[in-house]
């Protein structure tokens, strides 16, 4: 839509209502200005034709019905947890159990342990707890034919997780019969529109004790969690003065001049650094679900990327076209932004 209205393919937007077009109140202000900008009028069934008024006071509202919405549905999951039912979303080892109530309506919530995926869990923490590594587990379950969670392949990450956050198999409370619900919000990024979770203070975690829910035995639970504190400490000792106490889950690859640009040439999946100076596909390194399992080093990538580099897009022909096309850009958004204040000094104007 945003394409066409700068193409002018239409004069005319018509909704239901104006929260059938957003509810959030910067996303509206920007369409409505951007449709001011083109000619483009809104017009809604349930308000008719839309001004600034309707974007102000409706934007407001129909923001408030959400954050209102989002409370009552945060306290109807909570009242849900602290019976020990689900909060939403279903782990690895459990099955949903549907049934209906006195009334015909659907029970929701209650969940059974599946006893196959159960053997695998325990399988899981025993290799763990013996000193094998998650990337090694995963890729024997893998190679076994063992469908991991939702029926995917099995990841180093699905395994590992992140320790403070309870997720990954390995530090999923449900296991030993404890359920903890809200460790975690999300949010939306303004900029880029993705959700994105931040860890809520403890006192605010809800922990609801479930035994019948129990997969593993406490000694298998702590030899796991005696390991994951064992390799925290060493990576710890390894680390500067500055570092000492940085979780094992912040540690991070090198960044590399190519570091997010490299697809591999028989998955399409990305190809990242395997420790400082080789690069290889991250499927064939993590699950074995591509054969391409040729590497190559940095230096040398990095050296072939920055001739091809020098070679054809310094080109004269090449370098006029990128200049073109430059200063037309920037003359269609100095023209955009002129026009767009000529606009608003006439706006003012009428006030």
């Amino acid at each position: 839509m945003s394409r066409d209205t700068r193409t002018g393919k239409f004069d005319l937007l018509l909704a239901e209502a104006l929260d059938r077009i957003s509810r959030d109140q910067a996303d509206i202000a920007t369409l409505y200005k951007h449709l001011q900008f083109a000619g483009i009028t809104i017009v809604t069934l349930a308000e008719g034709e839309i001004s600034e008024l309707h974007v102000g006071l409706k934007g407001t509202m129909n923001a408030l019905f959400l954050k209102d919405l989002a409370k009552k549905t945060h306290r109807g999951l909570r009242g849900r947890v602290e019976k020990g039912k689900s909060g939403g979303g279903l782990s690895y080892g459990y099955d949903l159990v549907r049934c209906l109530d006195a009334g015909g309506e659907p029970i929701r919530g209650d969940r059974t342990i599946n006893v196959v995926e159960a053997e695998v869990i325990r399988r899981i923490f025993r290799d763990y707890a013996n000193g094998i590594s998650p990337l090694t587990i995963a890729k024997r379950l893998n190679a076994e034919g063992i469908p991991g969670p939702y029926g995917k392949l099995w990841g180093n990450t699905t395994l590992r997780g992140h320790i403070k956050r309870g997720t990954g198999i390995l530090n999923n409370e449900l296991y030993i019969g404890r359920l903890i619900w809200n460790r975690q919000r999300y949010l939306k990024d303004p900029r880029t529109g993705r959700r994105v979770s931040r860890i809520n203070p403890e006192s605010q975690w809800i922990t609801t004790e479930v035994p019948e829910l129990r997969i593993l035995d406490d000694d298998l639970w702590q030899a796991v969690k005696a390991r994951q504190t064992s390799l925290r400490i060493d990576y710890a000792r390894s680390m500067d003065s500055a570092n000492v106490g940085a979780e094992l889950q912040m540690k991070r690859r090198p960044k590399s001049l190519l570091s997010g640009l490299l697809v591999c040439g028989t998955c399409n999946g990305p190809v990242s650094l395997r420790g400082q100076d080789r690069f290889g596909c991250s499927a064939h390194l993590n699950r074995r679900s591509c054969t391409n399992a040729r590497t190559i080093k940095r230096e040398a990538l990095e050296a072939r990327v920055l001739e091809g580099l020098r070679h054809r897009l310094m080109a004269p022909e090449i370098v006029a076209e990128a200049i073109h096309a430059y200063v037309e850009e920037t003359n269609r958004l100095n023209q955009q932004q002129r026009a767009a204040a000529a606009a608003d000094k006439a706006e003012l104007k009428k006030v």
